[in-house]
C-alpha cells in the first residue's frame, strides 16, 4: 500500500516524488524557502543596484561617495552623502583649499563618475589637467613611511610615552589600511594621466564664455552668472538622466559638481565687497535652488568659497544653514601660529563646522575637535593636534583613595603632614 502510494505520488507529481525520495535517503529535508530577492533577480533586475565608487552609510543608509581624502571621509561619517553640498571655506591665501577641490574631482575620474566643473577664474580644461595622479598601494605606503612622523612605532614605545587612558581613544586613519578601502590617495607632485582624462566624461562651465552670450534679465535677485550656472546644472541633470523622474536606463552613475570660488567678485556678486550689499540674497538663493536640484538627483557637489572676505556675519550664517557639510581651513601663513613651536610640524588647522542631518532628528557631531593638516612632499594628511586633557571622570579609583588618605593626613595643620607617608602636591 505504501508502495502504491509512493508510485501514485510519483506518477501524479512527476519529478517531485523522486526529489522527495532522494532527500529522504540522504536524511535532508526537501522543504526550501525561496527568497524574494532570488525571484526578483530571475524575473528582471535586482532591487538594489550598486553604483561604482559608492557605498551605503552604516548610520542612516544614505548613499555615500568619497571626497578623495580618506581621512576627511572618516571625519564626515564615512563620506559625502549623495544629494548634498560640501562647502569648503577657503584659507586666507587660497593655497590648500584647491587641493581638496582637486581631490574630489580626481576621485570622480578614478571612480568613473561624470564631472561638472564650474569656475569664473580658471578654465575647466586647465583645472582637469592639474588634477593629482592616483597612488598605488605600494607607493602610498612608501610615502607614509618616509614622512617626518613615522606612525609605525613599536607598541612598547607608545605605551611608555602615552598614558593608558589615551590608548582607548579612536585613532585617525592617517595612512592606508587595506586595499579594500573607500577612496584613494593621490600624489600632489604628479598629474593625472591623460588616458584617464580622455576616458572620463566631463562638462565645463567657464563664466566669461557663458556671460558673453545674450541673456534675458529675469525679475529675480540672482546675478547673471548664477542664473547661467543653475540652468547649465539643471540641463545636465535632466538630459543625462541623473534626476529621479527620468532615471538612467543603461547603468546608473553619479554626477560630481565642483564650483570654484563661489561668491567672489568674479561671479558678479558684491557680497565680499561691502557689508550692506544689494545682492546679499543672490548667493543664498542660489544655494537654496542648487540644494533643491541635488536632493532629487544622483549628484554630489563641492563648493569653495572665500568666506573670510565676507564682512557681514549674518550672511555667513545663512550660507552655513543652506549647506549640508561645512569644512573650514585655517592656514598658519601670515599668522602668529606660524612661529609657535606647538604648530611647527603643521601647516594649518581644519575645522568641521557642520555635518548634515540626514534621516535623523538630531545633527551628527564629530567627536574629534582638535585637527591639524600638513602638506608633505606628495600627500595632504590630517592628524590630531594634541591629546585631550585629564578629566575628573576618568580618574582611577586608586587615585581617589590616595586623595582621601592625604586629606586625612593633612589634619588641622601642615605640621602633621610632615610625619605622614604622603606628600602635599601643589
Amino acid at each position: 500500500m505504501a508502495a502504491a502510494a509512493a508510485s501514485g505520488t510519483g506518477t501524479g507529481t512527476g519529478s517531485t516524488g523522486s526529489i522527495a525520495a532522494a532527500a529522504s535517503k540522504n536524511n535532508v529535508t526537501s522543504f526550501q524557502r525561496r527568497s524574494p530577492r532570488a525571484s526578483s533577480t530571475d524575473s528582471g533586475g535586482s532591487r538594489l543596484v550598486s553604483i561604482a565608487g559608492t557605498r551605503p552609510s552604516v548610520r542612516n543608509g544614505q548613499l555615500l561617495v568619497s571626497t578623495g581624502l580618506p581621512a576627511l571621509d572618516q571625519l564626515l561619517g564615512g563620506g559625502l552623502a549623495v544629494g548634498t553640498v560640501l562647502l569648503i571655506e577657503e584659507d586666507k591665501y587660497n593655497i590648500y583649499s584647491p587641493l581638496l577641490f582637486k581631490y574630489f574631482l580626481a576621485e570622480g575620474i578614478i571612480s568613473g563618475h561624470t564631472l561638472l566643473v564650474a569656475s569664473a577664474k580658471d578654465e575647466p580644461a586647465e583645472i582637469l589637467q592639474e588634477l593629482p595622479a592616483p597612488l598605488l598601494d605600494d607607493n602610498c605606503k612608501r610615502e607614509f613611511d618616509e614622512g617626518v612622523y613615522n606612525h609605525e612605532t613599536s607598541e612598547s614605545n607608545i605605551k611608555m610615552k602615552i598614558a593608558w587612558r589615551y590608548q582607548l581613544l579612536p585613532k585617525m586613519e592617517a595612512g592606508p589600511v587595506s586595499s579594500s578601502r573607500f577612496g584613494h590617495y593621490y600624489d600632489s607632485s604628479k598629474k593625472i594621466p591623460q588616458e584617464l582624462l580622455d576616458a572620463s566624461k566631463c562638462h565645463g562651465f567657464f563664466l566669461p564664455e557663458k556671460i558673453s552670450s545674450t541673456l534675458n534679465v529675469e525679475s529675480c535677485s540672482l546675478t547673471h552668472g548664477y542664473i547661467q550656472l543653475l540652468q547649465f546644472i539643471q540641463k545636465i541633470i535632466y538630459e543625462e538622466g541623473f534626476d529621479g523622474s527620468n532615471p538612467q536606463k543603461k547603468q546608473k552613475n553619479i554626477l560630481r559638481i565642483g564650483i570654484q570660488n563661489l561668491g567672489s567678485p568674479l561671479w558678479g556678486d558684491d557680497v565680499c565687497c561691502t557689508e550692506n550689499c544689494d545682492n546679499s540674497y543672490s548667493l543664498t538663493k542660489f544655494l537654496y535652488i542648487l540644494r533643491g536640484l541635488l536632493r532629487t538627483s544622483l549628484s554630489a557637489c563641492i563648493i569653495t568659497m572665500p568666506t573670510h572676505l565676507i564682512q557681514n556675519k549674518a550672511i555667513i550664517a545663512r550660507i552655513t544653514n543652506l549647506s549640508d557639510t561645512v569644512v573650514h581651513l585655517e592656514s598658519f601663513i601670515g599668522s602668529e601660529r606660524e612661529t609657535n613651536p606647538l604648530y611647527k610640524d603643521y601647516h594649518g588647522l581644519i575645522h568641521i563646522r557642520q555635518i548634515p542631518r540626514l534621516n535623523n532628528l538630531i545633527c551628527d557631531v564629530s567627536d574629534v575637535k582638535d585637527l591639524a593638516f600638513k602638506l608633505k612632499r606628495k600627500l595632504f594628511t590630517i592628524e590630531r593636534l594634541h591629546l585631550p586633557p585629564d578629566l575628573s571622570d576618568t580618574a582611577s579609583r586608586s587615585s581617589r583613595q590616595d586623595l582621601a588618605e592625604s586629606a586625612k593626613l593633612l589634619g588641622p595643620g601642615c605640621g602633621v603632614m610632615a610625619g605622614g607617608k604622603k606628600h602635599l602636591d601643589f
